[in-house]
């Protein structure tokens, strides 16, 4: 339930009524005699909708969902541009695209939750359940064990990518198997607990060590514990429906040189991205990010974490400066924002939210232009916190 905004969410139907008058001025900013009938809530939405449905238009590729949450309400959800340029498919907010390293935040409550039922130990060694990562090559000497509290915080040492050809592409279902072709061509870049290293590979090999530690598929685990539970109908690991295939948007990526689009490389990875599911593989919908990140303020009717847990993964983890346990988290004008990005071949996401007022914005995008998302969370914040 809204507490701090509540007039937003009485006045839907008048902001939209704002929306559908700029967009018939053609302007990118409203008039002031009409910003002076909303709250300055209201306001900042509606300038927000301007400035995408302008940038969207002008950039003619591809498509942006957002939508705006406090707590486990969604106050407003759109979508912007061409879910499918060919096939002439408008995105809205339930479009579903490719989350990319969202996906790691997820992994990350997967490992907290395995922990609050005492299958693993945050800061027990990994190679209790996954010896195979004693193979890492280039291991520094007197080098302490890598737990899953080092690989979740990006703090274990290691590369961001093995220099193995071919370890991100292939079937997803060979995932596991990539990961383990990986490990010898995975190095340490530094002693863990060294410096912050951001590690793809490493959040792969997290999520392989909570299958094995917990006796169950990883994608089954993910299902189980946090799809399932939250309701997120549209958030998985393979789209093996017509529904969600039909809600699916194509993957644009942007030629520098040329400026041509091109939905190429996307395409492939829709059918094989090898070792990176647990890192990278999640399919979702702004309005499932929006829930996902309510259970992560310990908002809405089911609680996956406790909140302890959701504590210890707000924390940074030295020697990282804001990053937490699968979050980055960053302190802007007093007030703790949380979330994630994410960026694969065709596709863009980002998830925010503040712990205090509870309010956050997510969006998915495949067309070149880039809203600024934080800045909207932070006026938002200014507003309505």
């Amino acid at each position: 339930m809204i507490t701090n905004v509540p007039v937003a969410l009485r006045s839907v139907l008048r902001v939209q009524a704002s929306w559908l008058l700029l967009l018939s001025l053609g302007a990118g900013a409203l008039p002031s005699r009409v910003l002076a009938q909303f709250t300055p809530f209201e306001s900042a939405l509606a300038r927000f909708d301007a400035e995408v449905a302008a940038n969207v238009a002008e950039d003619a590729g591809g498509a942006i969902s957002v939508a705006v949450f406090q707590g486990d309400h969604v106050i407003w959800a759109k979508g912007f541009g061409w879910a499918d340029i060919e096939g002439r498919v408008a995105a809205n907010s339930r479009t579903i695209g490719r989350i990319g390293s969202i996906s790691k935040s997820f992994t990350a409550v997967l490992m907290m939750q395995l922990v609050e039922r005492g299958v693993i130990g945050l800061d027990s060694p990994v190679r209790e359940y996954f010896p195979e990562i004693d193979d890492l090559s280039d291991r520094p000497s007197g080098a302490d064990p890598i737990t899953f509290r080092m690989l979740a915080s990006h703090t274990a040492g290691l590369v961001r990518e093995p220099e193995l050809r071919g370890a991100a592409s292939g079937s997803i279902y060979g995932w596991e198997q990539k990961i383990l072709e990986s490990i010898p061509h995975t190095a340490y870049q530094t002693a863990p607990l060294t410096e912050y290293s951001y590690s793809n590979i490493g959040f792969g090999m997290l999520g392989l060590a909570l299958s094995r530690a917990a006796g169950v598929p990883f994608m089954d685990l993910m299902e189980t514990l946090i799809f399932g539970p939250l309701g997120l109908e549209s958030s998985t690991f393979v789209l093996d429906s017509p529904e969600l295939l039909g809600r699916m948007s194509v993957g644009y990526s942007r030629s520098r040189r040329t400026g041509e689009i091109s939905a190429e490389q996307a395409t492939r990875e829709h059918f094989g991205r090898g070792y990176k599911v647990p890192n990278g593989g999640v399919y979702s919908t702004v309005h499932d990010l929006a829930a996902f990140a309510a259970a992560m303020m310990g908002e809405g009717p089911v609680q996956i974490l406790g909140g302890e847990s959701r504590r210890e993964m707000f924390t940074p983890q030295a020697p990282a400066d804001n990053y937490g346990q699968g979050f980055t988290v960053r302190t802007v004008n007093g007030t703790t924002i949380v979330g994630h990005g994410g960026s694969v071949a065709g596709y863009n996401a980002d998830l925010v939210f503040d712990l205090d007022s509870k309010i956050g914005v997510a969006m998915l995008r495949t067309t070149s232009y880039n809203p600024r998302v934080s800045r909207l969370l932070q006026e938002l914040i200014a507003i309505g916190g």
